[in-house]
């Protein structure tokens, strides 16, 4: 356990260094913990570290495991960072303080239907799939900025960020770089991107967050 505690202090003076080298603020970047696979006891040191901020990909393993840590502590703002099947609005909608990945209509309807409903509002970022691949999920660059305007004059809903995951084999710049420019077009202030591999290069494209697991706990 000593060396994930070690690694999440070795990842944040790199987040600060990343931040100064590109003339950013102090704090201006946000480190969301991946915890997706690793259970409380490994969760647990990272916390009374001082974290608080936690990504994880699946409602039904974050349902699992957070309601026991949120209680202990209340100040835990929970990311779903992988892929929203509709029928997980609910869940979705009544577990995490951030949901990253609306990505169609259908989506943004059960949110909005949920959130009225539960009377719980999460921050909702827009996936955008900046590299088109069949394979993943996130809207088609081309048709976020639509996207974005629709979720928030048609469905209601408070889109405040962009988050992508570039192709694992092309430089990842250039995707930062266009979902930057996308951020702009939309309005939206947040910018999540960059993971363990390419969180620095992220950083200097304008990330507001950036998303680390294997960094802090290891690999999987």
């Amino acid at each position: 356990m000593g060396d994930t505690v070690q690694q999440f202090f070795t990842v944040k003076a790199k987040i600060a260094a990343a931040e100064r080298e590109a003339g950013r603020e102090a704090g201006a970047v946000t480190l969301v913990a991946v915890s997706k696979t690793f259970d409380a006891a490994d969760i647990g040191p990272v916390i009374e570290a001082g974290q608080r901020v936690f990504g994880e990909n699946r409602v039904q393993e974050a349902q699992g495991k957070w309601p026991e840590l949120k209680e202990a502590f209340p100040d835990i703002e929970l990311h779903l960072i992988g892929p929203l099947q509709s029928n997980k609005a609910k869940e979705a909608v009544a577990l995490f303080e951030v949901i990253e990945t609306v990505d169609r209509d259908k989506i943004a309807v059960e949110l909005a239907k949920e959130i009225i409903r539960q009377g719980r509002a999460p921050k909702l970022y827009v996936q955008v799939n900046t590299g088109s691949e069949p394979q993943k999920a996130g809207i088609e660059p081309r048709e976020a900025v639509a996207f974005v305007r629709r979720c928030r004059e048609v469905h209601g809903l408070g889109i405040e960020g962009l988050m992508c995951i570039p192709p694992a084999d092309e430089n990842p710049g250039p995707h930062f770089a266009l979902l930057e420019k996308l951020g702009e077009e939309a309005g939206v202030a947040k910018l999540s991107m960059g993971m363990s591999g390419d969180y620095e290069t992220a950083i200097a494209f304008g990330a507001t967050s950036v998303r680390l697991g294997s960094a802090i706990f290891g690999s999987r």
